[in-house]
């Protein structure tokens, strides 16, 4: 007898219990360079560890063949930091899956909101300003503005990029925009999934100024007149609906795609239908063949 959805046992992603393994025990995927261990970001980690520990363990696997041995799945900058303070083991949590390509892609970084409400959450705990900013690598004046950073934006504009990597020179020009104007700029940061710091510059100066707080001026550009300033508006905001159309119809467009391909690919594995193709409709045969040959339509 089959069992029913409820009666389905899920197999658990991890291992309930925590391990202690020695590095050398350690397989990493990749070797951390140079060039990663002087970024910023390195430097965070490295601090953050030395100050506060390692809060998220890495996730490793089991090897298939020698069960004292693990491949590290994920935490290879943590691994590296550790090392770097004098660690020679650390916590792991074991994952069940051992497809680490899979596993990364579900891996959600922290977006820049979600840092800031990190950063409140810890200075309500009583965590000390100085300690925070040690942990995080950034000096006290920039963890201020990060404490700061939804002052003056919008319920709805924060809400649209509370899981976007906006960079706080971002947010700062939002701020200068009134807040119907924020929540057309940020949907079109995320229409064009674009949050760099020129877009955001390019969309304060194609704001009209009565759509400006008080006081805020964007950089005039050299070359350009506000005429064709805000016929650049106009035309981000029409590629912006046309986005939208597109995105609405996309997945049944896609499945369409994939269930014509298979239909053709059907076609032409019948030796009979391709031997009538090419004696009457020679011109289709190699269009047929083009779109089997593709592996799939990519998204």
């Amino acid at each position: 007898m089959t069992p029913s959805a409820s009666e389905q046992i899920i197999a658990a992603a991890f291992e309930r219990e925590l391990i202690h393994v020695p590095f050398e025990k350690l397989a990493p995927l990749y070797v951390v360079t140079p060039q990663t261990k002087a970024t910023v970001k390195y430097g965070q980690v490295v601090a953050s560890i030395r100050e506060i520990g390692l809060v998220e363990p890495l996730v490793v696997a089991r090897d298939r063949h020698d069960t004292q041995l693990y491949t590290l799945l994920d935490g290879h900058l943590r691994l590296e930091a550790l090392r770097d303070i004098g660690e020679t083991a650390t916590q792991c949590i074991i994952s069940t899956d051992d497809e680490a390509y899979t596993y990364n892609k579900r891996i959600n970084r922290l977006a820049t909101i979600q840092e800031h409400k990190m950063i409140l959450r810890a200075l309500t705990l009583g965590v000390p300003e100085e300690r925070l900013a040690s942990a995080l690598n950034v000096n006290i004046r920039t963890l201020q503005e990060k404490r700061r950073l939804l002052d003056g934006i919008c319920g709805e504009a924060a809400e649209l990029l509370k899981d976007k990597q906006v960079a706080l020179t971002g947010f700062r020009i939002l701020k200068k925009m009134k807040p119907l104007r924020q929540i057309e700029a940020a949907q079109l940061m995320v229409a064009m999934n674009k949050y760099t710091i020129n877009y955001a510059r390019s969309l304060l100066a194609a704001t009209p100024e009565n759509q400006l707080v008080a006081g805020a001026k964007p950089k005039k550009i050299k070359g350009i007149s506000r005429e064709q300033l805000e016929l650049m508006e106009n035309e981000s905001a029409n590629l912006e609906r046309q986005v939208r159309l597109v995105e609405d119809s996309y997945g049944i467009d896609h499945l369409d795609l994939v269930l014509a391909r298979g239909y053709v690919a059907k076609l032409v594995s019948n030796e009979r239908i391709t031997k009538y193709l090419a004696l009457h409709h020679e011109e289709f045969l190699p269009e047929f063949e083009r779109i089997t040959e593709r592996e799939a339509f990519a998204p």
